[in-house]
């Protein structure tokens, strides 16, 4: 079984980005922090096509005692990078096609399967019929710890399919408006079940510097199985 975390730094208003689109990261040295253990903790990363266009790369591990700790359990220095896209207006200058990590691609048809001779990329997968079918997939091909990194409509694909296992949030003390926000704002059609009171439970809540909190909610399910990090 797979287990999906959602990391991300938001404003108190929900917000990603600047109303601008500036893509400096809203998060401090602490929350980088936070960040590089979850990519130490993931098999891999799950990166919409719309975050990849915006930052042109991916977030590394730069941390020499998570990278030893993971090359002595026999891991890669980094986690795959699993890019979700039908491979419009890619660019194979990109910083992120000369970074040293391995890239998958997980596309909808043949067509961006063909795209993607243009690029660097070790393994290629369809959508399949759902998420769930998809994330299975990728656990066979050893990725079940998968660290989801954005954009927001593939953040809210997963949430209508139920298929966020947790969500660790850190949330910086600006309101900011605008319409980069975490999920999309037009999105209906959840499941009634997240909105229930105990859909998530709170696992950990730590201060970070600059007034910064750590969140993680852990999605309360049946079937839970012990993924989360030590």
């Amino acid at each position: 079984m797979s287990w999906v975390r959602l990391v991300l730094a938001i404003s108190l208003d929900g917000r990603l980005a600047l109303p601008e689109g500036d893509t400096t990261p809203l998060g401090n040295k602490s929350d980088r922090r936070v960040l590089e253990e979850s990519l130490a903790w993931s098999d891999g990363t799950l990166i919409g096509g719309g975050t990849l266009r915006s930052h042109k790369n991916t977030c590394l591990i730069h941390n020499n005692q998570l990278l030893k700790i993971r090359q002595s359990e026999g891991r890669s220095k980094q986690p795959i990078a699993v890019v979700v896209s039908s491979q419009k207006g890619f660019c194979a200058d990109w910083n992120f096609f000369q970074q040293p990590i391995e890239r998958w691609l997980l596309s909808p048809n043949e067509e961006s399967m063909q795209c993607s001779q243009n690029f660097k990329y070790e393994r290629q997968f369809y959508l399949q019929r759902n998420w769930s079918a998809t994330l299975s997939q990728l656990t066979k091909a050893g990725l079940s710890r998968l660290l989801l990194l954005g954009g927001a409509h593939l953040v809210g694909s997963l949430l209508q399919a139920d298929q966020i296992d947790e969500l660790q949030l850190t949330l910086t003390p600006k309101i900011i408006g605008g319409k980069y926000t975490w999920m999309p704002t037009e999105m209906q059609n959840l499941s009634k079940k997240l909105l229930k009171p105990n859909a998530w439970t709170l696992k950990v809540h730590e201060e970070l510097d600059e007034n910064q909190l750590l969140l993680r909610y852990f999605r309360n399910r049946c079937s839970n199985i012990n993924h989360e990090a030590s």
